[in-house]
């Protein structure tokens, strides 16, 4: 049977109850009960109902059926964690901005997950929030670009956006909103820092091949190398997440194949750092004296350890986020925006005197 697709000449508009019992051939009631979980039907008429479901693609609306009549209007935030500083900060940026527009926030969190992020989309789709804005690392192919470009679509359709937040475009058919950091330039500019001051063997933590930032810092990194003529060895890209005791586990399985063969390290976020330098203090050896560290975040525990890092506007990335997600709600070119980032200067470098 061919998708029947629930528009009129305004344009798309919510497919009813009403039209997905008359596509299964059952009650109104019947559908509501079977979607809810309250009855137990048989399983021919189960499987019919959800096959009109999918067909239809049909979103119960379940606040408006309980809050009969409110207008309160939300913005929905999907984040890895609201643990890591990182992530906290861009939730608040996005709380700060929907606020002070009258709204409010439902938040999910997916450990990184893809299946799950993807997941959370959809249900947060049948929340109707005016916006669904997705924050951080996830790890993107054919497959997942393809379905989240589907609910894109299918937020587009009942007036909300898709936003990409701190991560690059699905591409040009995803009607999506981006907003990224310039992760690239700012580990090249962290990268270059460690190349002027003397350093060629720079250890890089945290590759993670095929998820978003990490792919962009290591991009960053392998940039500055060839731009200051310094061959790229594999071997000084150690892979790992981006938490602070893999940070300390990667270091210390550095460490215990035999003394540093690196002179400076680039950790790829500040939790990294943090971790590998405890690492590096347990085994004897000091930063910067011994060893020369940056990171990328600029966040606790930066300050603290007096180290050398980029710095992003976490929070302004999410009011942005909720900022360009209200004004585009009418329709019009999607913004694609850029934030720019920033080297802030600590004592956790070393210049090498020149051999």
């Amino acid at each position: 049977m061919a998708r029947r697709a629930a528009r009129t000449g305004d344009g798309p508009r919510q497919t009813t109850i009403r039209e997905v019992a008359e596509l299964a051939g059952v009650s109104v009631a019947t559908v509501s009960r079977i979607l809810s979980g309250t009855y137990p039907a048989a399983p021919a008429t189960r499987a019919k109902v959800m096959k009109a479901v999918e067909e239809l693609d049909y979103v119960a609306n379940h606040h408006a059926r309980a809050l009969q009549g409110t207008t309160r209007k939300s913005i929905a935030i999907i984040l890895n964690s609201v643990i890591s500083p990182h992530y906290a900060h861009v939730a608040q940026g996005v709380q700060t901005q929907a606020a002070e527009d009258n709204r409010l926030c439902q938040i999910g969190t997916t450990g990184g997950d893809a299946e799950r992020e993807l997941a959370m989309v959809q249900f947060m789709r049948e929340q109707r929030p005016e916006a669904v804005i997705l924050v951080g690392n996830v790890a993107v192919d054919d497959e997942y670009r393809a379905r989240m470009t589907r609910y894109a679509h299918a937020l587009a359709s009942i007036g909300s956006r898709l936003v990409l937040c701190g991560r690059p475009s699905l591409g040009p058919d995803a009607p999506a909103i981006v907003i990224e950091y310039d992760n690239t330039g700012g580990a090249f500019a962290a990268t270059g820092h460690l190349l002027s001051s003397g350093h060629r063997r720079i250890l890089f933590l945290g590759r993670r091949e095929g998820y978003t930032t990490a792919d962009a810092r290591i991009a960053g990194y392998r940039d500055a190398l060839a731009a200051h003529g310094v061959d790229r060895d594999p071997g000084l890209e150690v892979d790992g997440t981006f938490e602070r005791f893999e940070g300390y586990r990667m270091m210390r399985e550095r460490l215990s194949a035999g003394p540093p063969d690196f002179t400076a390290v680039f950790a790829a976020n500040d939790q990294i750092a943090a971790g590998a330098r405890q690492a590096l203090l347990e085994a004897g050896l000091r930063v910067p004296d011994d060893v020369s560290m940056v990171g990328f975040d600029d966040l606790p525990p930066a300050m603290d350890i007096d180290l050398t890092t980029v710095s992003l506007p976490h929070e302004e990335l999410g009011r942005t986020a909720v900022r360009l997600a209200l004004q585009q709600r009418a329709g019009g070119q999607l913004p694609h925006t850029v934030l720019g980032t920033h080297l802030v200067l600590r004592g956790s470098v070393r210049r090498l005197l020149p051999t």
